[in-house]
């Protein structure tokens, strides 16, 4: 993969992609890119004014993209449901769980969540649950592909205080929540495996790149020096979103692909092609943690993985 780059990304033609959070940042690239390679793609997003622009983008850079907007929530349950009911067509080859939230002050999702591990875990853990058949159905080719954050290293998920119900602290709520991005990848590759599926689960992350992450905490609070401190930084040292988005595109098409993969950039937070064996912390790979894991995003969630 020394060099790989969007050019090579295999003709899509056929198959459909559903990227959540893709509005914006690495999310719209992956979208856009896929649609240059013939894919359906359809830009699951929670604003629809942006969800709906974002349509148009592709559209232009993409010209003839059968490309469309569907209202996600992430954060309500009751959004992830009613948007697998209405997913139109039968045929599903590729969910990419791109979208999340970043360092925000403490916050709760609608169902009562802490605001990251309900939005970046718990949310895409239902809607992978629920749009998962059609993936079965799709066969050879079809993947689950969930972006975590080299930032998982912050910590690891507590089991007795998934909402941080005490001493909230917002990095560190960032990082169990994509520490569950890559237990959850780790635990659905086992099920997948287990059963004969030829779906593939992998995880991927761009590494310092460039979106509107870093500083939509800080706004949110009003704390305006920070902001801009924030967008200093992305301008000297992140690189683009085009550059952040080649680890997830590649996990979502090459051809060599495994199960459990997690791919970053080659220099991890520095940028680089992508690489297979990005920086991950062991307990990601933990067998009983990821199954506990499981076992109460189930519970919380009401989606439940019985076929599995």
């Amino acid at each position: 993969m020394t060099g790989w780059n969007a050019g090579e990304i295999p003709d899509q033609s056929g198959r459909t992609a559903v990227i959540t959070g893709a509005n914006s940042g690495i999310g719209y690239v992956t979208a856009r890119e896929l649609a240059r390679r013939g894919a359906r793609v359809v830009l699951a997003c929670r604003d629809a004014t942006r969800g709906k622009a974002a349509e148009e983008r592709v559209r232009g850079a993409a010209p003839g993209a059968d490309v469309q907007f569907a209202p996600l929530d992430l954060a309500d349950l009751s959004s992830v449901r009613d948007f697998a009911a209405d997913l139109p067509g039968d045929r599903l080859d590729l969910l990419i769980n791109n979208a999340g939230v970043m360092a925000l002050p403490q916050r709760r999702t609608v169902d009562g969540f802490e605001m990251h591990l309900g939005t970046n875990h718990l949310g895409h853990f239902a809607l992978t649950g629920l749009l998962l058949p059609r993936l079965r159905e799709a066969g050879h080719g079809a993947r689950v592909v969930t972006v975590a954050s080299g930032l998982h290293v912050l910590g690891t998920v507590d089991p007795r205080d998934l909402n941080m119900e005490h001493r909230y602290r917002r990095w560190l709520a960032y990082g169990r929540s994509k520490s569950a991005n890559l237990l959850f990848t780790h635990e659905l590759s086992q099920r997948l495996t287990a059963e004969g599926s030829r779906v593939v689960a992998v995880a991927a992350h761009p590494g310092y790149a460039a979106t509107n992450l870093q500083t939509a905490g800080a706004r949110m609070e009003g704390r305006a020096s920070v902001e801009h401190a924030a967008e200093l930084l992305n301008r000297l040292f992140a690189q683009s979103p085009e550059a952040g988005a080649l680890p997830t595109l590649y996990a979502a098409t090459a051809q060599d692909v495994l199960q459990d993969d997690y791919f970053g950039p080659r220099f991890e937070l520095r940028g680089g092609t992508p690489a297979r064996r990005a920086m991950r912390a062991p307990w990601t790979r933990n067998d009983r943690a990821s199954a506990g894991l499981w076992t109460a995003s189930e519970r919380l969630t009401g989606v439940t993985y019985d076929w599995l």
